[in-house]
């Protein structure tokens, strides 16, 4: 009865896990949620009633498939403020979130079989979009400062990728960040070949230590493709996302996107819009990651005082998430299913990965629970991964 395509395509693991930890007695830092007391109630309000003053009805009827285009503007302004990089607003389609973006970009480049580098460990809601196309995955190591560039040779050098998938910018799952060497390092490789690098960026702003790091557009223009979200800034709810490439990819982009919806929530669209015209957006981010350096620094603290010391943990210097590594033949699935029987929910980290289970590593979320509940949920896993060595 039903297609080739979605028969053995997985459910997310993280939305079925988010089922579970929805009851008030889990303690989650399992979803990658942004954390409710930050948004900008008061502000949404204010534009959304102005919006109706200035627009009337006309703010409920169709639109074009690109996306408004003052908000258009306001994205490549933003661009150019933030990394110092001009995008033409012909250049940037809005979408139903990033997700939706992921799925557009399968939809154009994939034929069943054909084949996607992607970062070990790698974003799970990648994997699913492009895994619907039947694409054969190659994963390319990450740590601490970016891609291994030797790997990525080979895989070049043995295989056709279409496209090579990364969030250099605190990685989920795995919080690092690349280098700017380590950039430039992975675009020289990329350098004379077909492949487009898609950068994918929803957290680079949420950045609370550190400095800023140049996009891939810097060191490889015309084969970058930029996602980009206000779902970790503004909202999740409005499901507002964009894509930035080149005139040949977006002209089919644009075929895809009118395939599948026609165009994006034009009414959230004009309520973004208005809320970027009043309200600064650098302060309220400052909020978010005033608090989100508290919560990911009470995290350290308890995983420090509690965890074994062979336990080994990535530090972000921004983002949601940081990434533990168990000791070799310890499997994070075994310890969810401990964990879980305590109230306590993480990711274990086998969704993350392409072609491997049994892994020892897990994602953990660190910007939706408060200090106390941060303390006592670390010192149960603490106690769960004592037990499991």
């Amino acid at each position: 009865m039903f297609s080739n395509r979605i028969s053995d395509v997985p459910k997310s693991f993280i939305r079925e896990i988010l089922k579970v930890s929805a009851d008030p007695s889990i303690i989650s830092f399992a979803g990658g949620l942004p954390n409710r007391d930050l948004f900008p109630v008061e502000n949404i309000k204010d534009a959304t009633n102005k919006v109706f003053d200035i627009v009337g009805p006309d703010v409920l009827q169709y639109s074009n498939s690109e996306g408004y285009k003052g908000l258009r503007e306001q994205i490549a302004k933003r661009y150019k403020s933030f990394y110092g990089i001009d995008v033409s607003t012909k250049n940037i389609l809005i979408t139903n979130g990033s997700q939706q973006g992921l799925d557009l970009l399968g939809k154009i480049f994939l034929n069943e079989g054909d084949s996607v580098a992607i970062e070990e460990p790698g974003y799970l809601g990648a994997i699913q979009a492009f895994g619907v196309y039947k694409a054969n995955f190659l994963p390319v190591t990450v740590s601490e400062g970016g891609m291994d560039v030797e790997e990525l040779k080979s895989v070049l050098q043995n295989n056709e990728p279409k496209m090579i998938y990364t969030v250099p910018n605190f990685q989920n799952p795995s919080g690092i960040t690349y280098t700017n060497e380590n950039r430039k390092d992975v675009a020289e490789v990329l350098k004379g070949s077909d492949v487009y690098l898609i950068e994918d960026n929803p957290y680079a702003e949420l950045r609370f230590s550190g400095s800023n790091k140049k996009s891939f557009m810097e060191f490889l223009p015309e084969h970058t493709i930029l996602l980009g979200t206000v779902s970790k800034t503004i909202v999740p709810s409005f499901r507002l996302g964009w894509i930035v490439a080149p005139d040949i990819v977006m002209e089919k982009l644009l075929v895809a996107k009118q395939a599948a919806d026609l165009h994006t929530n034009y009414f959230c669209q004009r309520i973004v819009d208005q809320f970027l015209i009043d309200y600064s957006l650098d302060e309220h981010i400052e909020k978010i990651k005033k608090m989100y350096l508290s919560k990911k620094q009470n995290m350290v603290n308890a995983i420090k005082k509690y965890f074994p010391e062979e336990i080994e943990f990535t530090d972000p210097e921004g983002g949601m998430f940081l990434w533990v590594t168990l000791p070799k033949g310890i499997s994070s699935m075994d310890l969810f299913d401990m964990a879980i029987k305590k109230n306590v929910a993480f990711v274990p980290g086998d969704p993350f990965y392409t072609n491997k289970t049994g892994v020892n590593t897990f994602r953990l979320n660190y910007t939706n629970s408060d200090a106390d509940t941060i303390d006592k949920g670390i010192k149960i896993l603490s106690e769960c991964i004592r037990d499991i060595l």
